[in-house]
């Protein structure tokens, strides 16, 4: 009987301690996340905006629409930015895709944001308040991308590599530079032009 009874005490326990434990999680909730620390007081933590699910050249069927539609809700912003900075409409978009596929909470390990990839230093040059916010972030992308057209005289070529790599390093280069990444990305902008252009 005595082995019976302490075999019984800490696996009652253990069971108690676990349910304690559940309870409590149930009813707190999990802890906060405090991960999301804003260093830059003009650059704000991710909001709820919807993600979009948009590959031109891999989606099909039902995903594909859906992502057409949700690509679509962010046009009026697009149009209405591109208009105001004198910039082609399907240009921005292009940029949109190749850079983030329509998500306004992409974030890159460089630490660019949002759905036009725009680096905190690029935000608060051009006045933005929140780059996770896609009205922020396209006007600030659509602006950048006019200032760099002008600098560079009109170069689309050179404008976008700018727009990638910094416009110090085209200059340095005379050209697009050297990067796997910059030459890819002008690559693909140039490819969704196109699509943009024609759809």
């Amino acid at each position: 009987m005595k082995n019976r009874s302490v075999l019984k005490k800490p696996a009652g326990s253990v069971l108690c301690a676990l349910f304690s434990t559940i309870m409590i999680y149930c009813i707190i909730g999990q802890p906060a996340d405090d991960a999301c620390i804003n260093i830059n007081p003009s650059i704000k933590c991710p909001r709820p905006y919807r993600t979009v699910i948009a590959d031109i050249s891999q989606a099909n069927g039902e995903t594909a629409a859906r992502g057409r539609s949700e690509e679509n809700s962010f046009y009026p912003i697009i149009h209405e930015a591109a208009d105001k900075h004198n910039v082609d409409p399907a240009l921005v978009k292009a940029i949109i895709m190749a850079e983030s596929r329509y998500n306004p909470l992409a974030t890159s390990e460089k630490g660019a944001i949002g759905l036009m990839q725009i680096m905190p230093r690029t935000a608060s040059a051009f006045s933005a308040e929140d780059m996770y916010d896609p009205v922020h972030n396209i006007n600030a992308g659509v602006e950048y991308l006019e200032n760099l057209l002008n600098q560079f005289e009109g170069n689309l070529e050179l404008a976008l590599a700018a727009y990638n790599a910094g416009p110090g390093k085209v200059k340095e280069y005379h050209g697009v530079p050297p990067y796997e990444v910059t030459i890819l990305f002008v690559k693909r902008v140039f490819e969704y032009y196109r699509y943009y252009l024609e759809a």
